[in-house]
């Protein structure tokens, strides 16, 4: 469904070049939900913004890298091209259903605007029974379509969004974050929503978060990102009972155990590398607990834990190839 190559992002500013994305690789297959975890700051939203081709420019842009849907690259297609594709082929629900949703129209004229631009015979009347069917879809009286946003709560507004996200049956939904800005039962009830339209619709989803509790919840595969990078890809199941990298090993630290009695949480030391200067080897070095002298110069290079389970580490990958250089 969604093939990422080698995508490298970044940002031209006069304090120097935000290096947001740095060789990014995975796929989505189709009916699949792949998990995209990171820190703030990661370049999980800028790989996503990528992929819908919404990079601000200036600054930012596509330095190299290759973004294929279907087997068709989208970075060779006109502006008016990729307005065809997203709504109809690839959407995305926004981080914040704040500022997501236009103040002044109300939430059926929104709706009925995405059905429309992509099908220009429907009547202006149809698509306004098609807005009035989706909100129904994700939990809203269809009486409220004369609404403006202003008028709903922050779970109700994401609700919006997913129904306009989901008005044309896209192939591909990337939701980025789509549940930050929500209190806890909210986020359940919208996470659950979501999981139940995506079979509904037969959607592949791409679900960007910073939770690895929702990633356990909703999605069959996990991308682990840092400093720009995926450093560890895998299915759920391999990835959190076989962790590899130390980042990862690291996040699964920080999370309270229940089970566990302890006076404090064991956070990873340090912070995310300034994407303007990265350091010359791996950028999780300065962080690592089991760095070594060659990490500070070497880029690390991909290990196979187990079939599938991949891993960015200059440890794992010498144990991989049994210590000899490719």
């Amino acid at each position: 469904m969604l093939s990422i190559r080698e995508l490298y992002i970044h940002y031209i500013t006069d304090e120097g070049i935000v290096k947001a994305v740095n060789g990014v690789s995975f796929d989505v297959q189709e009916g699949e939900t792949v998990g995209l975890v990171g820190e703030t700051g990661a370049g999980k939203t800028t790989t996503a913004l990528g992929v819908m081709r919404l990079v601000p420019n200036p600054p930012g842009r596509i330095i190299s890298g290759d973004i294929l849907l279907n087997g068709e690259s989208l970075l060779g297609l006109t502006e008016a091209q990729m307005r065809k594709i997203r709504g109809e082929k690839i959407a995305m629900i926004f981080q914040d259903p704040m500022t997501s949703l236009n103040p002044v129209l109300t939430v059926g004229d929104q709706i009925a605007e995405v059905v429309r631009f992509h099908n220009k015979k429907t009547s202006r009347a149809d698509a306004f029974k098609k807005a009035a069917e989706m909100l129904g879809t994700v939990g809203i009286d269809p009486d409220r379509m004369d609404e403006y946003p202003h008028q709903f709560s922050g779970g109700m507004k994401q609700r919006v969004g997913i129904a306009i996200a989901l008005t044309c049956n896209p192939g591909l939904l990337i939701a980025d974050e789509p549940t930050t800005a929500l209190d806890v039962t909210i986020q359940a009830q919208v996470l659950n929503l979501m999981v139940k339209l995506k079979k509904e619709f037969n959607t592949s989803m791409l679900l960007i978060t910073h939770d690895l509790g929702v990633v356990a919840d909703v999605c069959d595969k996990v991308a682990i990102m840092y400093a720009g990078e995926i450093v560890e890809f895998g299915a759920v199941p391999d990835v959190y009972r076989n962790t590899g990298h130390p980042y990862t090993i690291g996040l699964f630290g920080s999370i309270p155990d229940v089970k566990k009695k302890v006076k404090r949480l064991s956070p990873i030391q340090g912070l995310m590398p300034d994407p303007v200067d990265l350091p010359a080897g791996c950028s999780f070095e300065p962080r690592c607990q089991v760095a070594t002298a060659e990490c500070k110069t070497l880029k690390p290079r991909v290990g196979e834990i187990s079939p599938g389970h991949m891993v960015k580490c200059t440890h794992h990958w010498r144990e991989a190839n049994h210590g000899h250089s490719s």
